[in-house]
């Protein structure tokens, strides 16, 4: 005979007591199946409270990827206006090059110094530079591939300021040297007489003539034909009245058979500028200048060095 449990409880208010009878058996299934419940339930919320914290971290995962993928684009934009920014200065560097070859040519000046330097520095290659490339496969020779690219273009630069400078100088002594270069006649009038051997006036013999003679009325105004120093402004014997201006570079011009001298010994002249007056001073048989240029002491045809 199956075993049962009684079971005696109170009826509410009623002071009667009543008697259950559960079988054991039942029972038994009973408390496994409120077990089985409440432990399937605490399964539950803990693998719902566990699922919610992976939710989360996945979350605050989600997050930090697109940041960082945020700021790998962001790193990669900051690369690429760098990139552009190293080809602009180079393009700049190479145009100033090729302005100082320009104007060196046309100077016709030499280059002493060495050359800027960007020949040899390429460019970086754009398929380098998308975003989709992985940061990590190019990022750090990428980076110091342009660093070396700055370098060389400073150096560069550097290179050109020298360059520049040389060319400046050059340029300032060559100014110098052209503006101390006879180049225009010394009075407006007739060439009575030519560089070289000629018949003598006064002795008929075949005499070598060092200058220009060109006449003209009597005072008349003379000019320097090129930036000097005056060396002499006195009366010479033949030469009546003279003046002689050193203009540096081994280059001399002598003005004779002056009327009236206006500047003194050592004053400094411009081209152009009124040093005497025309006359008839001197061994001479008529109003006229006797012009000279000398190169390094030695008698140049003064027709080569007029341009006007």
């Amino acid at each position: 005979m199956k075993k049962r449990i009684k079971i005696w409880f109170h009826s509410g208010s009623d002071s009667n007591i009543r008697e259950i009878s559960i079988h054991k058996l039942g029972l038994f299934f009973f408390i496994l199946l409120a077990l089985g419940t409440g432990g399937s339930l605490c399964y539950l919320g803990y693998d719902y409270y566990h699922l919610k914290a992976i939710s989360f971290n996945n979350s605050t995962l989600t997050q930090n990827i697109d940041f960082q993928r945020n700021e790998i684009q962001s790193q990669r934009g900051q690369i690429q206006a760098f990139a552009k920014n190293i080809e602009v200065l180079k393009r700049r560097v190479d145009n100033l090059s090729k302005l100082e070859g320009r104007v060196r040519l046309i100077a016709d000046i030499q280059k002493t110094g060495n050359s800027s330097g960007l020949i040899g520095i390429g460019g970086i290659p754009g398929n380098e530079l998308y975003p989709d490339i992985p940061l990590e496969a190019r990022h750090n020779s990428l980076i110091r591939e342009m660093h070396q690219q700055v370098k060389q273009t400073n150096l560069a630069a550097k290179q050109q300021v020298l360059n520049f400078e040389d060319l400046i100088g050059q340029l300032e002594k060559k100014r110098n040297l052209l503006a101390s270069t006879p180049s225009i006649k010394p009075v407006d009038g007739w060439i009575t007489s030519k560089f070289g051997y000629r018949k003598s006036p006064f002795t008929g013999k075949r005499t070598f003539h060092s200058g220009l003679d060109i006449s003209n009325k009597v005072g008349t105004k003379i000019i320097t034909t090129a930036n000097g120093k005056v060396s002499y402004a006195a009366p010479k014997i033949h030469f009546g009245n003279l003046v002689i201006i050193d203009h540096g570079y081994g280059r001399t011009t002598k003005y004779g058979h002056l009327q009236k001298i206006l500047v003194k010994r050592g004053q400094k002249v411009k081209r152009g500028e009124v040093i005497a007056l025309l006359g008839n001073t001197g061994k001479s048989t008529g109003p006229h200048v006797h012009y000279e240029v000398r190169i390094n002491g030695a008698p140049a045809n003064p027709l080569k060095y007029i341009l006007n």
